[in-house]
């Protein structure tokens, strides 16, 4: 029997037992193969018709009504509770509004402020997406405090009396590198310091455990696991017991103890509320509340076990499909480091690309020779991973 008749087979069987194969049809898919979930994920089916309610019915004749009739003044913290069994919170710590970028800056700052005297550094992840590490020197500039970009590996070392804050990234965007949240949030603790982490490629992917290790702050994005579409609003999450001391670097009207008194002196709202800013995207925020409706009796859990699946899968498919050193993953392969996508080192990783997405297969490119591909469970089975990486073997053969 030949390798691609077995590993046919053996998705088909693979398949056949998956308990999650059936959210699949959740999704707006076509016949090509999609594993770019990583950066903007599929089109959850029941969310057009959703919308037209939103557009006709909710702005189209209730109009201003619909801040109170239609719920919408509290999406951002009934959002946020919908968002927060997935990465590992409590209700009431997490807020849904603004951008991953302008998140990050309300959370670094306020890191610092509540941090305390004497304690004047930022450490950051060296090898973060760069809006991160953008973010991350203005917030150090506008503190009076040092950066420094380091390795996540160099972070425990490198924390002392002077650290005020860190900021991590959970899963590396490049590689996919899952580190090691517990322990560093630990460490970082040890140190009397607080901790942000970027959630962005692991919430909807993997658990995160935010409320069980102790973590203080944390943001996202939901436009890539979470489904939630393009530009999707993101997410901040305020531990319960920091509530009262979260002093955002930006306060708006929104997060105003009384929003219509119109005071010129700032109260801030009880709770993690006080993360809100301006008037909230409510046609994005409402996309966002139905896509997320397709986690409905899914366990985080289960979706973790078949990411493993289906990343070890492809690595075997890819393995099997291309000649030796024809491409090197760069994603560890241990499953404790492992998040819910496969990097693969290739010379001409950028035209390689193009060529698959005019098969169908849709991954991404990464400068300068990284093919990326995403693993997206809900919607993403063994055949996909197997076709994938056939496609690949027979691109990469050609002249």
């Amino acid at each position: 029997m030949s390798d691609r008749t077995e590993l046919a087979l053996r998705a088909k069987e693979l398949d056949a037992a998956d308990a999650l194969a059936g959210l699949r049809d959740r999704f707006v898919l076509d016949d090509g193969v999609y594993l770019d979930g990583n950066s903007l994920g599929a089109l959850p089916a029941h969310v057009p018709d959703r919308m037209r309610d939103v557009l006709a019915r909710q702005w189209g004749e209730l109009r201003i009504r619909s801040w109170d009739e239609s719920g919408w003044w509290t999406a951002p913290e009934r959002i946020g509770d919908r968002i927060a069994p997935l990465i590992g919170a409590g209700p009431g710590q997490v807020v849904v509004g603004d951008s991953t970028s302008v998140n990050v800056y309300k959370a670094l700052v306020a890191a610092v402020r509540m941090a305390g005297e004497g304690r004047d550094e930022i450490l950051v992840d060296a090898t973060t997406f760069p809006t991160d590490g953008y973010i991350a020197n203005s917030a150090a500039r506008m503190t009076g405090c040092t950066l420094r970009p380091l390795d996540p590996a160099e972070i425990p070392a490198a924390l002392g009396p002077r650290t005020a804050a860190v900021l991590l990234n959970h899963v590396d965007y490049r590689t996919g590198r899952l580190y090691d949240l517990p322990a560093l949030t630990a460490a970082v603790h040890d140190a009397g310091a607080l901790v942000v982490w970027d959630l962005c490629h692991s919430a909807g992917a993997l658990p995160v455990g935010l409320d069980a290790h102790g973590v203080d702050l944390a943001v996202g994005c939901t436009y890539k696991y979470l489904n939630g579409g393009p530009g999707s609003p993101a997410y901040l999450y305020v531990r319960g017991d920091l509530q009262d001391r979260f002093d955002s670097p930006l306060p708006g009207w929104n997060s105003h103890a009384e929003p219509f008194g119109m005071n010129p002196e700032y109260t801030p709202v009880p709770g993690a509320r006080r993360g809100r800013v301006g008037t909230p995207d409510i046609l994005s925020m409402l996309a966002l509340e139905a896509a997320l409706e397709v986690w409905d009796g899914v366990s985080v859990d289960a979706v973790r076990a078949k990411s493993l699946a289906l990343t070890d899968f492809f690595l075997d498919c890819v393995t099997a499909y291309t000649e030796p050193g024809r491409v090197e993953c760069v994603t560890p392969l241990e499953h404790e480091e492992r998040g819910s996508q496969v990097a693969l080192r290739c010379a001409d990783a950028g035209d390689v690309m193009k060529r698959l997405i005019d098969r169908g297969v849709v991954g991404d490119f990464r400068h300068p020779d990284v093919l990326r591909f995403g693993f997206t469970p809900l919607y993403v089975g063994f055949a996909d991973a197997e076709r994938a990486a056939r496609v690949l073997g027979e691109v990469l053969a050609q002249p």
